[in-house]
Formats: structure tokens, sequence, C-alpha cells
């Protein structure tokens, strides 16, 4: 999923870092009225993780304000902390080691031949307003997710259950072809086209949640974006929380929900997101008792927590990769030789080692090193001499002619300096212009849905534990792919080849094939591999921490006499 990702047609302007000035957004101004609020009462002894550790009230730094919880439409981080608190799937997953556990689902068979999934509902699972919950919600809802007017991004999701792509591709007509059938209320049978070793992983993943029918139609059509069902008092969801409260740029609030079926083991109260996309005002919430948890650090705090051995310090593994897009139906950013002087003249290295500060580790290639015993090939490095060679061979000798390029990133300290070391390698080993453009998050990405950039920071975290969660991602037209590009033998190997092998060795020798075409033509930039990276008060308690960084909020509880968040850093 995009690490954090609504979509509107948006006019850009260009801006070069030497005069480079940020424009205080309204969401900015909220946050810093919301820190006021906040610091102002850091004089009393009572703070919001002090009454929250009494009242199971838990304070979390959500990143930013969420895009939509749609979980058809959602596409991004901070939608994903939210969605999973109000909603939950077929199944769940460990909160250590992901292996997938019974959620709506309280047990499953499979087939001898893997294609055939038959789930069994439990009877005690209830939607938030009491109604039941049945089997033929999620027939109804996968077809909802599969209206190509929806406009899913995570339609591709889908395409291992059987006729699922040719339903939303137009080939065949009729869903009853697709399949997915309620055998009765209780009982959900799923034939996939071919067996698919990460299939349970992908039902815990919001795409293939279930929706409310009767609350989506009272506000409109099914396949109709924006609505008003997912508003605060309208939605009705059927995880261990329910939403009681948003306030936009403020806070969203959900509260135990009455009506899940595991809810005598649920022990917070409430939850409590904020939106906290500036870092130093997130770490001094934090410091100042405001939230248990924050979304980020700032780079430059990293040595200051692990030099004191903060225990609030939370640095871990993170299945995710932090990459440039790159527009490729852009004239002078068509050509793969451009590409791949851009590629070649970033120093992936100074950036971890002097920004990102966290463990991160460079790369060349789009899928994490060792995923599933995957290793991504690749032939890209830092090669100044032969990137300049190769823009001169694109007809940009020397950068002559190169038009002035924009680097679009969304609202974040992070990406702004990581966006103006990449403005200066470039223009000192390319002799080309940059300029950066910063957009707020939900601008930011409807200008990338809508092709409205040029370079566009962006990253992906794997939806489940598979090389395939980052390749089929830049599948032709794919909703997450952004880029224009596409290749035909790519798709091949992805959707055809690699769910035929017979074996997990000849899948990973088919992902090899299809990254080294991707590698090849580059429409993508890869830079780092991610670690997660975050401060959690003491007071949290069976939290877990896993390669996904997913939080299974059931599961967490508050202690009362677990001290402080730290100290001043």
């Amino acid at each position: 999923m995009s690490q954090t990702t609504a979509y509107q047609n948006h006019k850009t302007a260009t801006q070069s870092s030497s005069t480079h000035t940020t424009k205080t957004s309204t969401a900015a101004l909220l946050f810093g009225a919301v820190m006021m609020v906040f610091l102002s009462g850091c004089g009393t002894d009572e703070t919001n993780v002090s009454k929250g550790n009494e009242t199971g009230t838990l304070h979390w730094g959500n990143g930013t304000e969420p895009q939509s919880l749609d979980p058809h439409i959602a596409t991004g981080v901070p939608e994903h902390h939210i969605i999973s608190s109000i909603m939950e799937g077929l199944v769940t997953k460990d909160s250590t080691t992901l292996e997938p556990k019974p959620g709506v689902a309280e047990s499953w068979e499979i087939s001898e031949d893997g294609r055939v999934y038959t789930f069994h509902l439990r009877h005690d699972a209830r939607w938030s307003n009491g109604d039941p919950h049945t089997a033929e919600d999620y027939v109804w809802s996968w077809w909802r997710a599969l209206q190509p007017a929806l406009g899913s991004l995570y339609a591709y999701m889908y395409y291992a259950i059987d006729n699922a792509q040719e339903y939303y591709e137009g080939t065949i007509t009729d869903f009853e072809q697709v399949g997915v059938k309620a055998l009765d209320e209780h009982t959900l049978q799923v034939t996939l086209e071919n067996p698919t070793p990460y299939f349970l992983q992908l039902l815990d993943h919001y795409s293939l949640f279930p929706v409310h029918r009767p609350t989506l139609e009272k506000f409109g059509a099914p396949d109709e974006r924006g609505t008003r069902w997912t508003y605060e008092g309208n939605i009705v969801t059927n995880g261990p929380f329910q939403l009681t409260e948003w306030q936009i740029n403020r806070r969203v609030v959900v509260e135990r929900n009455p009506y899940y079926w595991d809810r005598d083991t649920v022990r917070l109260n409430k939850i409590i997101f904020y939106p906290t996309e500036n870092a130093v005002s997130e770490e001094r919430m934090f410091r100042s008792g405001q939230l248990h948890y924050t979304n980020d650090i700032p780079a430059d705090k990293i040595p200051v927590y692990k030099e004191s051995g903060d225990p609030t310090l939370e640095i871990a593994p993170y299945l995710g990769t932090y990459f440039y897009r790159i527009n490729t139906n852009l004239a002078h950013l068509k050509d793969p030789r451009v590409r791949r002087a851009l590629a070649m003249t970033i120093d992936r290295e100074q950036i971890t080692e002097r920004i990102t500060k966290a463990g991160q580790i460079p790369t060349y290639a789009l899928t994490p090193p060792g995923t599933m015993g995957y290793y991504p090939p690749s032939d890209l490095s830092f090669d100044p001499e032969a990137a300049r060679k190769l823009l001169a061979e694109a007809g940009y000798p020397n950068g002559e002619g190169f038009p002035v390029t924009e680097i679009l990133y969304n609202t974040n300290e992070g990406h702004r300096k990581i966006a103006v070391a990449i403005q200066q390698m470039w223009n000192k080993y390319l002799n080309i212009e940059i300029q950066l453009l910063n957009q707020e998050w939900k601008v930011y990405l409807d200008s990338e849905s809508a092709g409205d950039y040029q370079i566009s920071r962006a990253s992906w975290i794997g939806d489940y534990v598979d090389p395939n969660s980052f390749l089929d991602m830049f599948l032709c037209g794919g909703g997450n792919n952004r880029t224009g590009w596409c290749n035909e033998e790519f798709d091949r190997l992805i959707l055809d080849e690699a769910p035929t092998a017979k074996t997990h060795a000849k899948r990973l020798e088919i992902f090899t094939q299809a990254e080294t075409i991707l590698l090849a033509d580059l429409p993508i930039i890869p830079i780092f591999t991610y670690t997660s990276k975050h401060l959690v008060s003491p007071a949290i308690k069976n939290k877990g921490t896993n390669l996904l960084d997913q939080t299974m909020y059931k599961e967490i509880y508050l202690e009362s006499d677990s001290g402080s968040n730290g100290g001043d850093n």
C-alpha cells in the first residue's frame, strides 16, 4: 500500500528550491491550533497519556488526514490504520508472525488442488448496528469492488479469484461466473484461477473487506465514489471498534463496538487518531504526554534517542521501498536512457546515512531483498560518468536542452530533505535544473493519480509478504501503477506464468524475469528499503512488531503505572 494515498485534477505550479517557500495550509493552521491546545496543558500533571491510561483511551499519531474510510477506495497507510480498527475481513493476522488467524470466518477448508476455499462464518458475527453478518455480504461487497465505475485502485487484488479479472475488464458480464458463492448464510466458497500461496493474507487487506449494503445504498449507488456513507453517524462496520467522531484535520475517534463477535477480548475503550504530518511537532506531543505513539520520528532526533538508550524508540525491519515514480508519458522522460541516467546519479548511501538515519538500506531494486526467499536482480549502480554518457546518447549532452523538471512530494520534512538532496545530485552530475513542488497528502494523491506530475516521491509497503505484492502494482493500467508504463511480457509473467508455477523456486525465477524487465525500463527509481520508526509509550502493552508494521488494535491494552513517555531530548 502507498506509504502513506483521492483524486481530482490539480494545476501544479513549479517552485525552485532556491526560492522555495512553503505556503501555510489550512491543515497546517489547524494542526498548529491543536498543538497549542495540547501544549498549553503541559503544566498540569494530567496529560492525554496519563488520562488515557486510566480510561483505556489510546492516543495515536496517524501521519496525515485520511483520504477515505471506504475500504474499496483507500490506498494508503494512514487510512489502513483507521480502517483496520473498525473493519475486519474473513481472516486476521498474528501480530508478530503475520500468520493468518480466524476473523469473521471461524474456520475454513482448502481443496486438495489448492483452488477452492470454503469459509465458515461465525454465527455471532454482527455489523455495528446489530444486523447479522452473512456470506452474501462478501459476494455483494466483492461485486461492488469490481465495478469499473468505482475506480478501485486495488481491483487487481481480486485477480486471483476465478474470472474476477475477466469480469472487471468486461470480457464477461455475469458476476455469477466469478468464483465467489454464498452456499448458505454462513458459508462462503471462493474458487481461485490457480493455487495462490498468499490468498489468505489477501483476505486481511482492506480492499477485500465487506461493506454494509443497506448503508451504501441509502447514500448513493454502489459504484458512486465519495458519498456520505463513511461519515460520522452514518458508517456501519464490523470490526472491534466503530467510528464515533471525525473532525477533519483534527482527529478521528473510534470506540468499542458492542456487537463485535470478540468484544470480550477488546480492552481499549477508545482510540483517537491524530493527523501528524509535522514529525517535529509530533515528537513534541509525545514528549509532553499527548500521544502514546508517533507515526514517525524526526531524523535528527534518532541519534539522540539511540545514544540515551531511550526505550520508547522502536526501529524495526519494514517490508517497504521508498522510490520515485516517473511519468513516462512525458516527452523528455519517455526514453529509458534518461530514466537510467537519473537513477544512476542518486547517491543512496548519502541519503540513508545523512538524511534518514534509521538503518534504511540503499536499494537498486523494487522488491525488498529476502521477501519469501526472493532476492531481486539489479545492474543499477551509482555511476555519474556512465549516466552522463546515457543522457548524451538520449540527446542531452551535459544536460543541454533538458527541460526544467519537477519533483512532487507530499508534505513531510523528510521527503523535502530527500528531494532537495536529489535535486542537488542531478544538478551536480547531470547539469539539469530540478524544481520542487510540495502538496498536501490528498492533493498529492490526486495529482499523482491523474498523471499531473513529472517525477513524484512514492513508496510501497507490502500488503502481504510475497514479491507479488510489489510487482503486480506495475501491471498495464494498474490502479497503483500511475507511471504510464506498460509491458505485455511483464504482465504475462505476473498474471499467467507466476500463478501457474509448480514450485516456489519456479515462482521466484519468474519474478526475477519480471523485475529484470521493470528495472531495464525504470519507470520508477528505487532509493531505499524502509525501516519502521516510532516512539511508543511504555504504557502500551501487547502491541507486537512485525514486518508490515501492522497493529492489531483489539489486542492492545494500556497500563496506568508504566511511567511517562520519557524526558526531553
